[in-house]
């Protein structure tokens, strides 16, 4: 507690250190909500002027701009199918369904507190265990477990976002082909290039979610006013009441812990959590079929696991040194640009740096709570905008975003073309939650995949031999079966 304290001392009794947590704050939550331009884009410029910054100020503005980023791509995803960033991208799946129906006040009130909800609860954990827990999830975790749990995941994705489970399937194994196309994760061997050098490192997360979200949402919508069906989100800025948040404390109690131990595996991060909270919440839900049209547990779920990720991130970096994603490699270079190196002696070489890091991101996830409440009450009046004003503006900062993040005009090409290919898939009622989780988790999943075969001599029995693998493929399987039962008591039915 006395280290807490402190370090929360030397954040707030100097005027320097307010002004690094504001403006950390706000520059993470802006960045986190202009697609393309996230929270890592403002670290990556920010890195070589840490160096002109003492220690303790640039490891807090890291922690901070962490948190803040998380939480700001919530916004653009609730409001306009936008999703900030990658680990946002669930929270659309829901939050704009909810927006259309004119409850976009109520998404972004769920949004904003379980992030705090779920950062606050992280940074908690994240001051008790940082070493012990670190040290288990890593001598636990290894390829073959974590491609087991992709596994399970994604056999939970078939059944989110379309009314028929072969189409389901069909829109995942679209995911996985698209996330096949660039460079064998083994040797390094181009797939599906057709000889072009763009399409060498693969299709980039931001155009594709971009072009299947943001610009099929355009055209749909274009579509509607050209014959007279479209309709305006009636403008509510009601906010969620305490009983409705209470009726969603096991949503949140579950997505905090999937979300923690996500956090934990390094190189996996928010994004996993934020997918696989999804999916339980699907799995666990009475109306599974639901989700998708506007459930506010589609909000909640990935909103509270992706931050709660932030703060179990910060275990396997500090104790061993491991980051868990591009910014907290980052922050490895942060340390490194003032004399130290993270990893089991950082605790005693500089114990003050490490708390003022615990301090700055528990703080965060509270401010964001405070900032969200009164960003919730205002942001939404730009739904006054007409949409015929507002889709050239989408389309524009879509574009910047697609063309921001690699300097590559072939993304731009890749979300128009994934936009009209998600007009269509929608259209059809194909499902573009499963085409993007296909291609994310299984990116993530053929990674780890190669080095698990690679361990098991590449026998696929072999993931049955090691206790937590078997779980999760068991458990896989288990809903691939329950779901063919589901579909076939349906169709019996009618």
């Amino acid at each position: 507690m006395g280290d807490f304290l402190n370090g929360t001392e030397l954040l707030f009794l100097s005027p320097v250190g307010i002004g690094v947590f504001v403006g950390g704050l706000v520059g993470g939550l802006v960045f986190g909500a202009i697609p393309g331009l996230n929270a890592l884009t403002l670290a990556a410029v920010l890195l070589p002027f840490t160096a002109w910054i003492p220690a303790e100020y640039a490891i807090m503005l890291y922690g901070v701009i962490y948190v803040a980023g998380v939480y700001g791509g919530a916004i653009t995803a609730i409001l306009f199918n936008i999703p900030g960033s990658v680990e946002n991208a669930p929270t659309a799946f829901d939050g704009y369904p909810m927006t259309r129906r004119g409850e976009p006040s109520k998404a972004i009130g769920y949004a904003v507190t379980c992030s705090a909800v779920g950062g606050t609860l992280s940074a908690i954990l994240m001051m008790l265990a940082t070493e012990p827990v670190a040290d288990f999830a890593i001598s636990t975790f290894g390829p073959i477990e974590i491609t087991a749990l992709i596994f399970f995941g994604l056999t939970v994705v078939a059944g989110v976002g379309s009314r028929s489970l072969a189409k389901g399937w069909l829109s995942l194994g679209l995911g996985l082909m698209l996330g096949t196309i660039g460079g064998d994760p083994v040797a390094a061997t181009p797939r599906y290039t057709f000889g072009t050098l763009y399409l060498t490192g693969g299709i980039g997360f931001i155009p594709l979610i971009l072009g299947l979200f943001a610009v099929s949402e355009v055209f749909i919508q274009g579509q509607r006013m050209v014959r007279g069906t479209y309709k305006s989100p009636e403008l509510s800025v009601s906010y969620p009441s305490f009983a409705e948040f209470w009726s969603m404390k096991w949503a949140v109690a579950r997505s905090t812990v999937i979300g923690w131990f996500s956090g934990i595996l390094p190189g996996v991060g928010a994004t996993l959590a934020a997918f696989l909270s999804y999916n339980e919440a699907v799995r666990w839900s009475k109306t599974p079929e639901k989700f998708g049209t506007g459930v506010p547990e589609g909000v909640v779920a990935p909103e509270t696991a992706n931050n709660a990720a932030t703060g179990a991130a910060m275990i396997p970096l500090l104790a061993l040194g491991l980051p868990g994603g591009a910014l907290t490699a980052m922050m490895i270079g942060v340390f490194n640009l003032h004399d130290m190196e993270v990893g089991p002696l950082i605790m005693v070489e500089a114990p003050e740096l490490v708390w003022i890091l615990f301090a700055s991101m528990f703080w965060a996830s509270l401010a964001i709570l405070v900032l969200g409440m009164v960003e919730a009450k205002g942001i939404v009046h730009l739904l006054r905008i007409p949409f015929s004003m507002l889709a050239p503006g989408i389309l524009v900062f879509s574009t910047i975003g697609a063309y921001a993040l690699r300097g590559n005009i072939f993304d731009v090409y890749i979300m128009f073309v994934a936009g009209v290919a998600g007009y269509f898939l929608r259209r059809s009622d194909y499902s573009v939650p499963a085409i993007v989780m296909g291609v994310i988790l299984g990116q993530i999943g053929e990674n780890s995949m190669s080095q698990a075969l690679t361990i098991l001599d590449y026998s696929f029995l072999g993931f049955f031999s090691e206790p937590v693998s078997a779980v999760f493929c068991t458990l896989g399987l288990l809903t691939i079966l329950w779901g063919v039962v589901r579909r076939a008591r349906q169709f019996f039915s009618h």
